[in-house]
């Protein structure tokens, strides 16, 4: 059996002849009591807060877990997100090496076509040119002949007018 405050306070003791004085130890018997009964009280106070604290720490717990898992996930999703980043930019890259490379073709066959080009307009040119010269070097000899003509004719024409003069 414990000794509770109730029992300290209903003990009772024999007396004897010259025993001990009566009041003095109910009077000690009641601060024992008391005092059992405060820290009995400390204790269930004790008890008491443990048992909140513990509720209060497995709240905790579970709030870090969940923050953890929060966490983990958040962390995944970012992981997630910078991979789909990657992926796009190195398909955003691709397609802008594609059209640069079309762009490149597309200017390497115009400049071709250019330089096809100048080089039909020049061999368009010298025959031109060689077409002009020969036009003028055709006149030209006809009007050598013209003259030479026309000197032949001038020359008879004197030799009429000596003719009908004379």
């Amino acid at each position: 059996m414990g000794i509770t405050p109730t029992v300290v306070r209903q003990k009772e003791f024999s007396t004897k002849f010259r025993g001990f004085d009566v009041q003095e130890i109910d009077s000690f018997l009641e601060e024992v009591a008391k005092e059992i009964e405060d820290l009995n009280n400390k204790i269930e106070k004790t008890f008491v807060e443990k048992d909140r604290l513990n509720l209060e720490n497995r709240g905790y717990r579970e709030r870090e877990d969940t923050m953890k898992e929060s966490i983990i996930q958040s962390q995944k999703i970012l992981d997630q997100m910078k991979e789909n980043a990657e992926k796009t930019s190195q398909n955003i890259i691709a397609e802008a090496e594609i059209r640069a490379e079309k762009i490149l073709s597309r200017a390497h066959n115009r400049l071709s076509q250019l330089h096809n080009d100048i080089n039909e307009l020049k061999r368009q040119r010298i025959q031109l040119e060689m077409q002009i010269s020969s036009v003028l070097e055709s006149h030209s000899k006809m009007i050598e002949i013209t003259k030479d003509e026309n000197k032949v004719a001038d020359e008879a024409d004197s030799t009429l007018k000596f003719l009908n003069h004379g």
